[in-house]
């Protein structure tokens, strides 16, 4: 079969180069990087107080609760007796309460690439009128502080070409059988002969049909799905990413900072805007110069090539008790941490290895 004279190629405008689109001039056909942002337009707004302290105390855990607390974890882990959960005696309990500071940068980033997809009637409008530049094309942000990807066609970008995979046919060889049509008998392997006789399944001829293209040679073409046209046109992705960043203050306790990351604390302060000021006055000083350290290195992080639409900073107190028991004559140590009542027992006395047969 002549696949070149069956599909002919198709006369279309020739597509626009690469470095054609005024605005989009540094793109190519791998993509364009991400884009600076145009200056901010929202006024800062002037520094502000920092929080007064007011009722920033949280009660202490009584017994009760950091026992129930410790059967709760002791029943929801594997192979984990209950056993000290329910009978350790509690020897002490030490309140650690400690501060947390939490930054969150919401910010949006656009990059520009050239794209392509099988032509199914779409206007090429590209050089009908000037072509939006990156950061004018609009887009439909989410909820704040939620991260968010989306994909837009640039108008005025777009033109129609032949598909330079199959050059405008919409076919191309077969992949499987390489355009023969046929296989080699898969059981007599081309011989046309099984056991001493002509092969019943391909008919004495050695070879079978082939079942992906049915013999004709030819299969659609993946790139144009046999539409034998391409659309190009330069695809925008804009990205908004919620840039959080915690910071503890030490708490001595010798639970694992890594563990509060779970839990929260009771909110002491909150304020969000599009640019902050970090926290002036604030009683602990540990978490006055993380939050001045902290928004400064977001600004200078996320405001090169990405537009900071809002700020949130928080200040909370997590409540972290450190519950000394006995069992057995030994003794042990669990922490209870968070407004949830986590447990941390690293040292639970009892536990076993579990084997599925």
């Amino acid at each position: 079969m002549n696949i070149a004279a069956a599909y002919p190629p198709l006369n279309v405008p020739a597509a626009p180069m690469f470095n054609s689109v005024p605005g989009y001039e540094g793109i190519v056909a791998g993509g364009g990087g991400y884009l600076p942002p145009p200056m901010p337009v929202e006024p800062l707004v002037p520094p502000q107080p920092g929080p007064v302290p007011d009722n920033w105390s949280i009660p202490s855990l009584s017994e009760e609760a950091a026992r129930e607390a410790f059967k709760n974890y002791a029943s929801s882990q594997c192979c984990y007796s209950e056993s000290p959960a329910e009978e350790g005696i509690i020897t002490n309990m030490e309140s650690y309460n400690t501060y947390r500071y939490r930054l969150e940068t919401f910010a949006e980033s656009r990059s520009t690439e050239w794209a392509k997809k099988p032509y199914e009637g779409e206007p090429a409008d590209f050089y009908t009128q000037p072509a939006p530049r990156p950061w004018e094309v609009q887009a439909t942000p989410p909820k704040l502080f939620t991260d968010y990807k989306q994909e837009i066609r640039v108008p005025f970008t777009s033109s129609i070409q032949d598909c330079e995979t199959c050059q405008g046919k919409g076919q191309m060889p077969c992949s499987d059988c390489h355009g023969n049509g046929y296989k080699t008998c898969r059981v007599c392997h081309g011989s046309g002969m099984s056991d001493d006789q002509s092969c019943t399944c391909c008919d004495g001829t050695g070879k079978d049909k082939c079942s992906d293209c049915n013999a004709r040679g030819t299969e659609k073409c993946k790139t144009c799905e046999g539409k034998r046209q391409l659309l190009k046109f330069i695809l925008l992705k804009v990205e908004w990413t919620n840039h959080a960043e915690d910071h503890v203050v030490e708490q001595n306790s010798g639970l694992n900072v890594t563990d509060l990351h779970s839990v929260s604390g009771k909110e002491l302060f909150k304020n969000n805007h599009y640019s902050l000021y970090p926290l002036l006055g604030f009683p602990n000083q540990a978490i006055a110069e993380a939050s001045d350290r902290l928004i400064k290195e977001h600004q200078s992080k996320y405001s090169q090539n990405s537009r900071i639409l809002q700020q949130r900073q928080m200040v909370e107190l997590i409540p972290i008790t450190k519950v000394n028991y006995k069992w057995k004559g030994e003794s042990y140590l669990y922490y209870v941490y968070g407004n949830e009542h986590q447990v941390s027992a690293e040292d639970y006395p009892e536990t076993c290895c579990c084997v599925i047969q």
